[in-house]
């Protein structure tokens, strides 16, 4: 006589993991909302090309990275910084040479700046406009460029730019233009998503395709207001 083994296992199954096989990029994805969105793919099954910007920044992206890992996916970590193109097309270099291609791409990269306009000088205005426009503009050329047919992109900025909150002009101002910004290309995702860095919930959701391959997209949930992306 056999007995069968009934031993359940952790193992996840096809329907928690709807992102198996799948690749992502994020842009500043080494920490705050940036790494939710990192461990979040990986949790449903993506590998994640984890970006970071300085050298500050390296021990959380290995945190992000050692947290993947956990969860049974693949992560490699790209520094750079993409107010320069040429870092921009080296992060996707990367992510297509480890993983074969990318699916998904999402922008994280911002910074706010809350001062009124008569005391803004010159170089703030450049800085802000090189993060928060400059950053977005080529990641999502590159994106356009690079990612697999229904490939979803996004670009993340925060409530902010609905806030009659005074102060914060230069951010507003930059980062506007994206709130109306068609898809970079055909058969992609919007690429715009509202969002706050400390209690950004970001959940995948299937909908339907006039493909046979069914298209993904991102719907996202913002609990409070915050000042930084």
């Amino acid at each position: 006589m056999t007995q069968t083994d009934t031993t359940q296992t952790n193992s996840p199954t096809n329907h928690e993991t709807p992102l198996a096989g799948k690749t992502a990029v994020v842009a500043a994805g080494a920490k705050n909302l940036g790494g939710l969105i990192s461990t979040r793919l990986a949790g449903l099954g993506a590998d994640v090309a984890v970006h970071y910007n300085s050298d500050s920044s390296r021990a959380d992206a290995e945190k992000t990275q050692a947290a993947i890992a956990e969860l049974g996916t693949k992560a490699i970590l790209v520094q750079g910084d993409l107010t320069l193109p040429v870092n921009v097309t080296t992060l996707f270099d990367q992510a297509v040479d480890a993983f074969g291609g990318v699916d998904i791409a999402i922008n994280t990269v911002g910074k706010v700046l809350r001062k009124p306009i008569v005391e803004t000088t010159e170089d703030e205005y450049d800085d802000m406009f090189a993060i928060n426009s400059k950053a977005a503009f080529f990641f999502l050329q590159e994106a356009g460029k690079r990612c697999n047919d229904d490939a979803t992109i996004i670009t993340i900025v925060t409530s902010l730019l609905a806030a009659y909150t005074d102060g914060y002009a230069t951010y507003a101002g930059e980062r506007a233009r994206w709130s109306t910004s068609p898809a970079p290309r055909p058969r992609s995702s919007p690429i715009v998503a509202s969002g706050s860095t400390a209690s950004h919930r970001v959940r995948w959701t299937p909908r339907s395709s006039t493909r046979k391959r069914r298209r993904s997209g991102w719907s996202s949930t913002s609990r409070r207001r915050s000042a930084t992306d």
